[in-house]
């Protein structure tokens, strides 16, 4: 029989290959706001709620063949907080993204590893290495730089937004290794169901229209289905091998790549305080991650 050691090392290379595909994913949601001419953040959000939850719903009944309710229950109050959290996480970002720089919010949303690890060793007792709490303080230095020069309101919102955004995303992270011994998709597809209320809700209150134009509507539920909800779920299932740090610290494919797709695209280049700061807190990133290397257990041979 194979040793418990010898089947980890599959399935953490199969997370690791899940988590970062996700974030490539991710790293187009800039993009996608970019292209949205009229809708704001709330009326964004509605439309990609919308579609997320009908494509995980069709998701979750095809891969289980089981009631999608029923295994939100399931889920338990892990899957409530992450579905809360990943509401807050998608606001905070689509926000970001709309009121500063997509550089900007990207490397602000890069926060997310480090607020991970710290919420997953107070809550979850998952170690924090001393390389990340170096890391840590390097990034805190790099957001430093980064928002030095915003004096102006929308920009400096638009940061603290980012890192409301990053806040909100380590508190998804951590409540799915809470509830990583159930199944954690439907977490996400409460989610949708809570960012549509929460939407509807806040656009009736502000009396935005509820109907986009075919440009805006399109490309909001396409978001929901092909960035959002298919990274989503490759995220949530290699959360069931990583840890809290290592889960965020992979998907970070999504601040590398997310600058450079709007840069391509539309030309949007990034600011000098930008480039300085995301230059120290990508070297704290990337020092934390070399520094992280996993060794294979060892293989030991079953009775």
């Amino acid at each position: 029989m194979p040793s418990t050691a010898a089947v980890a090392i599959p399935a953490y290379r199969q997370g690791v290959l899940l988590v970062f595909a996700a974030g490539v994913l991710w790293s187009t949601v800039g993009l996608g706001v970019r292209l949205i001419e009229d809708a704001l953040v709330w009326q964004i959000l509605l439309y990609r709620s919308v579609s997320l939850s009908v494509f995980l719903y069709l998701v979750i009944r095809l891969r289980s063949g089981q009631g999608v309710l029923a295994q939100v229950r399931r889920s338990g109050r892990a899957g409530v907080v992450a579905g809360l959290a990943l509401v807050a996480a998608y606001a905070g970002g689509i926000y970001a993204i709309q009121a500063t720089s997509v550089a900007n919010a990207m490397l602000l949303f890069a926060t997310a590893p480090f607020m991970a690890a710290v919420l997953g060793r107070v809550l979850l007792g998952e170690p924090v290495r001393r390389a990340t709490l170096i890391a840590i303080g390097l990034a805190l230095a790099g957001i430093a730089v980064m928002v030095a020069d915003q004096s102006g309101g929308v920009t400096l919102h638009g940061s603290l937004a980012a890192l409301a955004s990053a806040l909100g995303f380590a508190v998804f992270t951590v409540a799915l290794r809470w509830g990583r011994a159930s199944e954690m998709l439907p977490a996400v597809f409460l989610s949708g169901l809570f960012g549509i209320g929460v939407t509807l809700a806040i656009c009736l209150w502000l009396g935005l229209p509820l109907v986009l134009s075919p440009r805006d509507g399109g490309i909001s539920m396409g978001m929901g289905v092909f960035q959002v909800g298919a990274g989503l779920i490759l995220y949530t299932l290699g959360s069931k091998s990583l840890p809290a740090a290592e889960l965020a610290l992979l998907s970070l494919a999504e601040v590398l790549l997310g600058p450079f797709w709007v840069w391509v695209f539309l030309g949007e280049a990034a600011g000098v305080n930008t480039l300085i700061g995301g230059a120290i807190l990508l070297g704290a990133i990337a020092g934390n991650a070399l520094s992280g290397k996993r060794r294979k257990p060892p293989l030991r041979v079953a009775p």
